[in-house]
């Protein structure tokens, strides 16, 4: 007979469900064969391609052909479930040549690994047919049938995982909740599924925030997984996004998870671990930032939110009360002494929520610190240029055109004296280079005198805060990175060295 789908894992479970009829079952053999051979039917078990001096396919073909004999007694894992034991390879064997097919032939070895568990392991068939939940199938198959040397917790909760991920795309389970979420939904996006026991329950608050992480290490999404199966972890998250831009569920979004050092955030919040480098600034290869934005994308409409807003700073968000279509991002070094997510991500949060707001067909008001005053308010009469602004909001976003849209640099001024240069339609060039700042709403600067006729306005104004309330501004990522934090940090005012040896001492 011809196989039903396109790709290995499709026709295994078109296979598979023909003749064992329960999902949980066929699942859970899928995530046995995935982690034994990543459902390669011609794969030779990789610690022997170097000893036996064979590739997957030249070993194969070298088997077929009969240039090697030992293919009964190499003790080398082989094929889909990697058959090893020397008298069930000599019947895999038997069974390819008694059909006149390759020893790596895909349908072949479906129907010999069912020949098998109808023969020889009749009571883990049973147990396949009836389990209630992948895990249940997964276990027997296990201890009964794989039999791998390690056999430990870990191991049985990472392949229950791979079983339920496979659940959740062919048996349309992608909306119902693994570890006891209530009646909400987790994402069809997830890849794979490594179920943490660190959690809270149902939360106690509505949804309303999205707090991506930096893991720390390019981990795959099952290692991210791992790193929370622990009960003595403490720590776990909704999501992870794996190196190669795969998802993990972890926790169900039902569920507090405990990622972000703070209760009252997690409650609100889908919490996100991102494969990242390990060191500052945790930069994020494409394929994880690009599947960030999809799961926000995916996470937002089916929980009925039309835009994600960055308000761009810890205070404002967190005195934001957002609207009922509404989600905000929210970042762990708020809540702790931390800089993850990272500089790198944190750099572009203002950029991943236009990004899924755009997508979501909504319109980004991400960012409300470039909106005009209203009425008598309007700044509209400035000094000749060269002129002093004082701007007094952390984070007025610096444009590259004199003009709204997508224009942003993805950097913000920090408080403190500014030269403008030109003057457009009430836009500012800063004297830096760095772009264009809006002028006319006296609630983020205050316009002073022209820099030739009052030149002590040239001198950045006295500093407002500590060296230590600023330090602690710039692990929160509220003064940027780089040569850029220090020319910030310096027009308003502060010395540099001072403050970079407090953000040192506070990191200790």
């Amino acid at each position: 007979m011809s196989l039903i789908g396109k790709t290995v894992e499709e026709q295994m479970w078109n296979f598979f469900m023909a003749r064992v009829g329960n999902a949980y079952g066929v699942a859970a053999l899928m995530g046995h064969w995935f982690a034994e051979s990543g459902l390669n039917p011609r794969n030779l078990q990789n610690s022997f391609e170097k000893k036996l001096g064979y590739t997957d396919e030249s070993y194969t073909k070298a088997v077929d052909n009969g240039s090697y004999t030992n293919f009964i007694h190499d003790s080398a894992g082989y094929g889909l479930a990697q058959w090893t034991f020397w008298s069930r390879k000599q019947n895999l064997l038997s069974f390819a040549q008694g059909r006149g097919c390759s020893i790596g032939d895909t349908e072949m070895q479906f129907e010999f690994g069912y020949q098998e568990l109808c023969t020889g392991y009749k009571s883990v068939l049973a147990v396949m047919k009836s389990a209630k939940s992948v895990r249940e199938a997964s276990d027997v198959l296990l201890t009964q049938y794989e039999r791998p040397a390690d056999q430990s917790e870990a191991v049985k909760v990472k392949r229950a995982g791979y079983g339920e991920g496979f659940y959740r795309k062919y048996a349309g389970a992608g909306t119902k909740p693994q570890n006891g979420g209530g009646n909400m939904s987790n994402s069809t996006l997830v890849d794979c599924t490594v179920l943490s026991p660190n959690h809270s329950g149902k939360r106690t608050k509505a949804l309303c925030r999205i707090t991506p992480h930096c893991v720390v290490g390019q981990l795959t999404a099952e290692g991210i997984g791992g790193c929370f199966t622990s009960a003595s972890r403490q720590a776990s998250c909704n999501y992870g996004i794996g190196t190669e831009g795969r998802t993990v569920l972890v926790v169900d979004e039902a569920y507090r998870s405990w990622c972000s050092s703070s209760n009252d955030n997690d409650q609100q919040a889908v919490t996100i671990e991102c494969a990242s480098d390990k060191t500052a600034p945790y930069a994020m290869n494409s394929k994880v930032y690009n599947k960030l934005i999809d799961l926000c994308v995916d996470i937002c409409r089916r929980n009925g939110k039309k835009r994600l807003l960055w308000l761009g700073s810890k205070e404002k968000t967190l005195a934001y009360a957002p609207k009922g279509d509404e989600m905000v991002l929210t970042a762990h070094r708020w809540f702790a002494n931390k800089s993850c997510p990272g500089d790198w991500l944190y750099s572009r949060y203002g950029e991943l929520a236009e990004k899924v707001t755009a997508a979501l067909g909504g319109s980004s008001v991400s960012k409300p610190a470039e909106t005009p005053a209203q009425g008598g308010d309007t700044v509209k009469n400035f000094p000749a240029v060269p002129f002093m602004v004082q701007v007094i909001i952390p984070d007025l976003c610096i444009r590259k055109s004199p003009a709204m849209g997508d224009n942003k640099t993805g950097q913000y001024t920090g408080k403190g004296a500014f030269t403008i240069v030109e003057v457009k339609d009430g836009w500012g060039k800063l004297k830096s280079g760095a772009g264009w700042i809006w002028l006319e709403n006296p609630s983020y600067c205050t316009v002073k005198g022209s820099v030739a006729s009052a030149p002590a306005a040239s001198k950045p104004t006295a500093p407002a805060k500590s060296v230590e309330d600023i330090a602690r501004e710039v692990i929160r990522g509220s003064w940027g990175n780089g040569a850029e934090r220090k020319r910030r940090l310096e027009a308003a005012g502060y010395n540099y060295a001072q403050v970079q040896a407090a953000v040192n001492r506070l990191k200790k």
